[in-house]
């Protein structure tokens, strides 16, 4: 049980990407998805969350109106649209699921069936 992250890549400042997250041994459906991001050095980060109640989400700060995450229930899979990025938004991307059935990933201890992450460089 866990979930796969897929799409990182080197870009350049400005560049959009997108990143995948699959679900593989349990039914995405029915979890709030996080994806978080970390670098060497720095605790980890919440980069965004959507509800698995009504596709609602929330997004940290630093990423307001340039990431949008979204849901494709029957392919079991959650994405994070990143768009105009910048060289602090380098970072190892994951993705988790809130296993309190809460639907805004904003309890940490909530948050598992972590993946191995996928890297994202921007280039300035």
């Amino acid at each position: 049980v866990q979930l796969v992250e897929s799409g990182g890549d080197l870009v350049h400042r400005g560049d959009s990407l997108t990143l995948s997250c699959v679900a593989s041994g349990f039914t995405l459906k029915d979890y709030a998805i996080a994806w978080f991001r970390q670098t060497p050095g720095h605790e980890r980060e919440r980069v965004s969350c959507i509800s698995h109640v009504d596709g609602s989400t929330n997004y940290g700060d630093p990423v307001k109106g340039r990431f949008t995450t979204s849901r494709d229930n029957a392919k079991n899979t959650v994405y994070l649209q990143m768009n105009s990025l910048k060289p602090e938004d380098a970072a190892v991307y994951y993705c988790a699921a809130d296993l309190c059935g809460e639907d805004d990933c904003r309890t940490p201890a909530c948050m598992d069936y972590w993946g191995r992450g996928t890297q994202v460089v921007v280039s300035s």
